[in-house]
């Protein structure tokens, strides 16, 4: 003999699993916004923190500074005392991007449109495996192995083009200059950057480039006219992840560069340049009282740098999303 839910039953059920999923729904709702607002607490206690502890240092005239700070210049500003350094900085991480975005664009493009499947996906797993690489063993790598491969060519580029700014000055016989530094960052955020371009331009709408193809385009007409155009935001928004990897940097540039505190551009002389970074690293260990907070000042430095540097990679993407693909 058969039996039948009856109706108020069923009704009885439907209210009850609706009241299940709605508790759901709020217990989901309070655990996004919980994790949104730990972002903003943990960035806010970041800020505070940085800007508690360098105020000391900011407050400091001149001459604390100097009794205070080990190899602090006399009658030197704290901004002035700095200053080399977020040139350094900024240097050493704008000559990484100027190297490494073209060939992450390259290697994206050859990946995503050009190599058979198998080999794709072998050249995909390879560079997120560069990115797995400690920062140290690049350092190491660089030091021991590029800088010695480097050093004839630059020494080549000094003696015959010597006349540009960059390339000027004495290059140095050990390579342990700007310019090795900037191959070695280059090669550390190349699979960020390939890695996040490459995502962005498997999602070119495939029927972008059939029709580009129907009406008579090469493979690279397809890439300029395609693909390109719906991922220069996505390039944009992984070359500045790559940049701010590049910007706080510290045990590869701490154990390649030979420090100095000036504004040169002669990014093959050793002796010339410095980072926020690994002067941090460098000097943290032997600071004190009013060095630790000169220190953090400088970290402050780059935190604000790095925020700078985001701002306007969302202000640059924000101008490009008119173009979608998806339309």
């Amino acid at each position: 003999m058969s039996t039948t839910v009856s109706p108020p039953a069923q009704g009885s059920r439907r209210r009850r699993s609706g009241n299940t999923d709605r508790g759901f729904n709020r217990v989901f709702r309070w655990i996004a916004v919980g994790a949104g607002a730990t972002i903003l607490a943990v960035l806010a206690a970041v800020a505070l923190f940085l800007v508690s502890e360098a105020w000391p240092a900011i407050m400091a005239s001149p001459e604390e500074l100097a009794e205070g700070v080990p190899r602090y210049p006399e009658d030197t500003s704290l901004l002035a005392y700095l200053g080399p350094l977020i040139y350094g900085t900024i240097l050493a991480a704008v000559l990484a991007l100027f190297l490494a975005v073209p060939i992450s664009m390259g290697i994206a493009l050859f990946i995503s449109h050009y190599a058979p499947r198998r080999l794709s996906q072998l050249l995909g797993a390879l560079v997120d495996l560069l990115a797995a690489i400690p920062s140290v063993i690049y350092g190491l790598w660089g030091f021991f192995t590029l800088a010695p491969v480097l050093t004839p060519i630059w020494m080549w580029l000094n003696d015959n083009l010597g006349w540009i700014p960059l390339w000027g000055g004495n290059a140095s016989p050990t390579g342990r200059s700007m310019a090795t530094v900037g191959v070695v960052l280059a090669i550390m955020i190349l699979p960020i950057i390939t890695a996040v371009s490459r995502e962005v331009f498997l999602q070119t709408p495939k029927l972008h480039e059939e029709a580009a193809l129907a009406l008579g385009a090469t493979r690279w007409e397809v890439v300029k006219t395609a693909v390109l155009p719906f991922g220069r935001s996505g390039v944009i928004s992984a070359s500045m992840l790559g940049l701010g990897r590049a910007l706080g940097e510290t045990m590869a540039v701490l154990m390649i560069l030979s420090p100095g505190f000036t504004y040169s551009l002669d990014i093959l002389a050793a002796g010339q340049h410095q980072t926020i970074a690994a002067y941090i690293a460098a000097d943290f260990p032997e600071s004190t009282g009013l060095g630790v907070n000169t220190l953090i000042a400088a970290g402050l430095a780059l935190f604000v740098i790095t925020l700078a540097v985001n701002m306007a990679a969302r202000w640059v993407v924000a101008r490009r999303k008119d173009f979608s693909g998806a339309n």
